[in-house]
């Protein structure tokens, strides 16, 4: 579980019900369950109409996956797990298998497999496996647009809702006593607005611009692993591979090898 991405939604949670309750004398003016129903059920109907059905629910997958089960590992551990299987390849080392088994990143376990089952060879792999690589990141950063892209509607939703309760509050203006309800009425209409506004950018905008950035960590971490995979094919020294690999790093963030050896 990513306990900052979960703490993250929990502090935006606060900040949202912390700020409607403070300063105002009844907040329970502030719970509507009209205009909650309008924001919420409008922009699932949205996105089933942009995205379709399946993609819809396939977002909600996508929210789960990213707020609680995928964690990207450093890129310094994946250069030290190269470095063992340069080291196990270049001595035909028996625990190497196993070693591929124990694996528990699923890219690097199915390139290692490839390379021990020698699927394609040479340049033929890694242009296989960069071809994997961009694959998954258009279709991961596809996905990130799209849950940022229904940003838009929830907005658009709580305007909808204001609307509505403004064409109320105009239509009851010819009777008596109805200036009295101007100001309570007007402020019960806006608060769609408040949700809408709330929804999109305390949590889908920020969970989809999360997404894109994870897409982004992915692609890079799998591309250190192909070249490293490249390394490992041509039996190069593991210190060789570990310098290579560590361009693809700020300084802060590089193997020091000097330290494994000890």
């Amino acid at each position: 579980m990513n306990l900052i991405n979960v703490a993250s939604i929990l502090f935006a949670v606060v900040i949202l019900v912390t700020s409607m309750v403070w300063g105002n004398e009844n907040p329970s003016k502030l719970v509507d369950p009209h205009g909650a129903l309008i924001v919420i059920l409008g922009t699932v109907a949205c996105v089933g109409v942009a995205f379709g059905i399946t993609r819809g629910l396939n977002m909600v997958r996508i929210f789960f996956l990213g707020l609680f089960k995928t964690r990207v590992p450093e890129n310094k551990i994946v250069i030290v797990e190269l470095m063992g299987f340069a080291e196990a390849y270049r001595s035909d080392s028996p625990e190497l298998e196993k070693m591929v088994e124990d694996c528990k990143d699923p890219f690097m376990k199915e390139s290692m497999q490839a390379l021990l089952d020698r699927v394609l060879v040479d340049k033929e792999l890694i242009r296989f496996l960069h071809e994997r690589v961009n694959t998954m990141y258009e279709r991961y950063a596809d996905e990130a647009k799209m849950f940022t892209s229904c940003g838009k509607f929830p907005p658009a939703m709580g305007l909808m809702g204001a609307v509505l309760g403004m064409i109320a509050l105009l239509g009851s203006l010819g009777k008596p006593g109805a200036e009295k309800n101007i100001g309570p009425a007007m402020s019960v209409a806006l608060v769609a607005t408040l949700y809408g506004i709330a929804v999109a950018n305390l949590f889908i905008i920020p969970i989809g611009e999360n997404l894109a950035e994870l897409a982004k960590k992915l692609r890079r971490k799998n591309t250190i692993i192909v070249e490293g995979i490249r390394h490992v094919s041509a039996k190069a020294n593991s210190i060789v591979l570990a310098e290579k690999l560590n361009s693809y790093l700020l300084p802060s963030e590089r193997v020091d090898w000097k330290t494994l050896k000890k």
